[in-house]
């Protein structure tokens, strides 16, 4: 089991104590990381680089706002590389960014 580093009180307050509207908002998380993931892919086939990179950077930016921090650590690992122009570093992280949102459903 993937540890996600999540810090919950801090995504409690970032939905004002509503435990309804945090499990939305994780809900929210995990159906984007899943397309932006759907775009790596894309991207990955066409050789660009700076397309993952930018999905990753989407990411990043909705696992910090929930105090994901894992999922937060390997999206911005992405978009360095996408950032980069590094191909393969980016495309070594696609199985470890899957793995990790997929754990996303342990959250609660």
């Amino acid at each position: 089991m993937i540890d996600l580093q999540w810090d919950r009180d801090f995504a409690l307050e970032q939905s004002g104590d509503d435990e309804e509207l945090l499990a939305e908002l994780l809900a929210l998380l995990e159906s984007s990381s899943l397309q932006e993931l759907a775009k790596m892919r894309m991207a990955h086939e066409e050789g660009d680089a700076a397309m993952m990179g930018e999905a990753a950077h989407s990411i990043k930016g909705a696992a910090a706002s929930l105090g994901v921090g894992k999922l937060r650590e390997v999206a911005w690992e992405m978009e360095e590389a996408g950032r980069h122009n590094d191909l393969a570093v980016a495309f070594s992280l696609l199985s470890p960014l899957e793995r990790t949102i997929s754990a996303l459903t342990t959250l609660k």
